[in-house]
């Protein structure tokens, strides 16, 4: 009899102590980014957020540097509840919808305030987009402003004829296929071997990508032509969020309105850091020439053309709400 109970006592504590464990729902969240990339350290604060308000009970876990699923992957995994979260530079899917791909056509919003109206403007239609595919969209973080790595010295854009462009969306193909380059499509997580291996010895990118990349080790020449500022946007599996009680969606909304703002402030208070850490490693960083600067501009006209021929009167209504706000 004693054994019995001895027995008995021991499946009670034995289920006692897998309670908590039973209440307490764990979450991935890939990006594509390292971990000490500023997007992945503001995903990872914003996971901190969720688990310190659910007091555990929802907990998320950041993968940085493509290690759960590469970059073009994440948005798909999201979909179709491989990840419940997930992190992407949406342009890399302007093939699937132009309005993904609105904020990197060239000079059309090259400041933050100018990036924050475009978001705006934008937002409620990416939204429906993300919702029509299973999805919702929780916030979006910028970049640094886009500048020219290179090999060699550009005095006009006639000078990365016959180079290796790197491309990681629709708009950096076109700009190196205007412009006589060869483009490679390669995305972050695979651009230092790139570089170190010689597939590619230009591109455009932040000041982030760069320092990441450690690009001073094979590329010598940054020109800071500040062609516009891509986003990152974080969206959750609707089924998912739709699962969680209420008080963990509040968690996560509210977690997310914090990341955005924090995400906001981080790169406009490190955008200068990174140009300035190019400098320290060696690189010659320079603004573009007149000549350079008007040879891009022409480039960013056809390419808004291109935009605009691809989204149709519902594109032209984006650009036009953004220019009048």
């Amino acid at each position: 009899m004693k054994s019995r109970y001895l027995c008995l006592g021991l499946v009670v504590g034995a289920t006692l102590a897998a309670a908590p464990a039973l209440a307490q729902t764990k979450w991935n969240l890939p990006a594509g980014y390292p971990s000490d990339n500023p997007h992945t350290e503001n995903l990872v604060a914003f996971a901190k957020d969720v688990d310190t308000a659910t007091s555990g009970k929802l907990q998320i876990t950041v993968h940085p540097g493509a290690s759960l699923f590469k970059a073009p992957d994440i948005k798909r995994a999201v979909a179709t509840g491989q990840a419940q979260m997930g992190e992407v530079l949406l342009s890399i899917h302007e093939n699937e919808d132009p309005v993904f791909g609105l904020d990197v056509v060239p000079f059309l919003a090259t400041s933050y305030p100018q990036a924050m109206k475009l978001y705006q403007a934008t937002k409620s239609t990416i939204a429906k987009k993300l919702e029509a595919q299973g999805m919702m969209l929780l916030f979006a973080v910028p970049w640094a402003p886009q500048g020219v790595y290179v090999n060699k010295p550009l005095a006009t854009v006639d000078d990365l004829k016959g180079l290796k462009w790197r491309a990681y969306n629709v708009g950096t193909a076109r700009i190196g296929e205007l412009v006589g380059a060869q483009p490679v499509t390669i995305q972050a997580a695979e651009l230092p071997q790139a570089l170190a291996t010689g597939v590619v010895n230009s591109f455009m990118s932040s000041g982030g990508t760069g320092y990441d990349s450690k690009v001073w080790e094979s590329l010598k020449y940054f020109y800071d032509v500040q062609a516009w500022i891509p986003k990152n946007f974080t969206f959750v599996n609707k089924a998912a969020f739709d699962a969680l009680d209420k008080a963990a969606q509040d968690a996560i909304l509210k977690a997310a309105a914090t990341a955005e703002t924090r995400g906001w402030k981080a790169w406009q208070d490190k955008a200068t850091w990174y140009v300035d850490q190019l400098k320290a490693k060696g690189m010659t960083v320079e603004p573009p020439s007149p000549a350079l600067k008007a040879g891009f501009q022409k480039i960013g006209e056809q390419l808004t053309a291109d935009w605009l021929k691809k989204a149709g009167a519902d594109g032209q209504a984006l650009v036009d709400a953004y220019k009048k706000m």
